[in-house]
């Protein structure tokens, strides 16, 4: 065999052995993967250390929560950064939204649709619930510049017995530290006459959940697991706090499961499954 066809095929091996490298898709992050494992919850992170440190302390309590009363027991929450990190392997995602929080970049985009076209589920939170009035999902100036880029799909007011409100407790609203004027979530598909219910998307879960009731700072807490930020005054506040952490567990309950509670038929079944038969409905403080 010739130089300079031996030098030609060994080009070419090394060439069939970079492509089909470059074709092996790239492991996954251990540390996202040992997330998904664990079923941990995830924050985006802004930048601002105050607001970083709320939503980790938050998703911190909302997983004791879920520890204790149900048996969902999520590992640590865990740090996102859009720009960086893959989302595929996350379900559940805590948008805390700031006026100075950059706008991801549209690799970070791609990866925010393809994770809500596959099942994950975004919280907004606009925190401000305590001035809003603004009477709508896009009353943020700011939550309007980081979601205009996504395909979010046709929003309503959270109704009363929409799936979010019994997935796991028996609520009227979702508050957080505050109640805010309004939640919003995906609008149910419009009905066609004869054909039943219309599609539904993510197995009947609203791909994401928009509010500004401040819900980490509720959840959060402590090393010693005590409340790290006041919720209303004396008992009534205890009581929001109480609700808040319910709503939470809600949420997540709802993300995990889908559109399996929707059916009432199956709430004691679910609450077999789920968590613990002692489980108080609207009931008092346990």
């Amino acid at each position: 065999m010739s130089l300079t066809r031996r030098a030609l095929l060994a080009g070419a091996a090394a060439l069939a052995v970079t492509r089909a490298t470059a074709q092996q898709p790239p492991p996954p992050d251990p540390r996202l993967a040992a997330a998904a494992a664990q079923i941990a919850l995830a924050w985006v992170v802004t930048g601002d250390p105050a607001i970083d440190r709320a939503s980790e302390a938050g998703l911190i309590g909302l997983s004791a929560g879920l520890t204790a009363r149900t048996t969902v027991e999520p590992g640590p929450p865990v740090a996102v950064d859009l720009d960086a990190d893959d989302l595929s392997l996350l379900t559940f995602l805590y948008w805390p939204v700031t006026e100075a929080q950059p706008l991801p970049t549209p690799a970070a985009y791609l990866r925010l649709e393809q994770f809500l076209r596959t099942g994950g589920m975004i919280l907004f939170d606009t925190r401000d619930g305590d001035i809003a009035g603004l009477g709508g999902p896009d009353g943020s100036p700011a939550l309007r510049a980081l979601a205009a880029p996504l395909a979010i799909p046709p929003l309503a007011p959270l109704p009363i017995d929409h799936v979010l409100t019994r997935s796991f407790y028996l609520l009227d609203t979702l508050p957080g530290r505050w109640q805010g004027p309004q939640v919003w979530v995906e609008a149910p598909p419009p009905a066609i006459p004869g054909a039943g219910a219309g599609p539904v998307t993510n197995d009947g879960v609203s791909p994401v959940i928009i509010g500004g009731n401040s819900w980490a700072e509720a959840w959060a807490i402590d090393r010693d697991g005590l409340p790290l930020f006041t919720v209303g005054r004396g008992f009534e506040g205890e009581r929001q706090r109480e609700l808040a952490l319910r709503a939470g567990i809600n949420i997540v309950m709802y993300v995990l499961t889908g559109n399996y509670k929707a059916d009432q038929i199956h709430v004691p079944e679910l609450l077999e499954r789920l968590g613990r038969r002692d489980a108080m409905p609207f009931g008092g403080i346990r």
